[in-house]
Formats: structure tokens, C-alpha cells, sequence
């Protein structure tokens, strides 16, 4: 399985388990660099809908 498939399966879980781990694991995998990549995530976040627990 290539690390890009894994990485995104990753993802996906953990964004309907806990917002905080998803955002963290987010910032590692898209190599976050500028506050800007933080603020368009919590607004995917936000727009979905997702309680996180």
C-alpha cells in the first residue's frame, strides 16, 4: 500500500474520532508551514459538521 493511501486512511479516521488528533496528524502529513494552512483545515473541519466525538 503506498505511504500517500495509508496516510489519507489515517485521516479520515481520525476525523471522525477526535478533532484535535486529526488536525495534528494534518499538520505532520501536509507539512502545515504557515498559520493560513491551519485556518483553511479547521474551516473543512468546521463545514462538515464534525463533532469529533
Amino acid at each position: 500500500m503506498p505511504a500517500e493511501t495509508l496516510g489519507l486512511l489515517v485521516m479520515e479516521g481520525l476525523k471522525s474520532l477526535d478533532d484535535v488528533a486529526y488536525v495534528r496528524f494534518a499538520s505532520v502529513y501536509r507539512n502545515f508551514r504557515e498559520a493560513k494552512d491551519f485556518e483553511q483545515l479547521l474551516g473543512e473541519i468546521s463545514s462538515s459538521g464534525s463533532g469529533g466525538r
